[in-house]
């Protein structure tokens, strides 16, 4: 199953990922995202982890106003495309 990196603020996303079988970390600096299929982020507006040029291999999903289902949902559709 796929890894997924989250925001330590997105509790309820974690939850729910977790429930549907994947492995999900918290990412607290940019070394937590080296090895992740998709990260979650709670909103694209600021600099995510006050880095500038991060460099992920996954897809990066803006949760900012989904429920936790829906973020599943996009989850699901980003990994299915690679």
């Amino acid at each position: 199953m796929a890894k997924i990196g989250i925001e330590p603020a997105l509790t309820n996303v974690q939850q729910a990922l977790q429930e549907k079988g994947y492995e999900v970390i918290t990412v607290h600096n940019e070394s937590d995202i080296k090895n992740v299929d998709c990260c979650v982020v709670s909103g694209l507006d600021s600099n995510f982890m006050g880095i500038q040029n991060i460099s992920i291999e996954g897809s990066i999903i803006d949760a900012n106003g989904m429920s936790a289902e829906e973020v599943c949902q996009e989850v699901e559709n980003k990994l299915k495309l690679h």
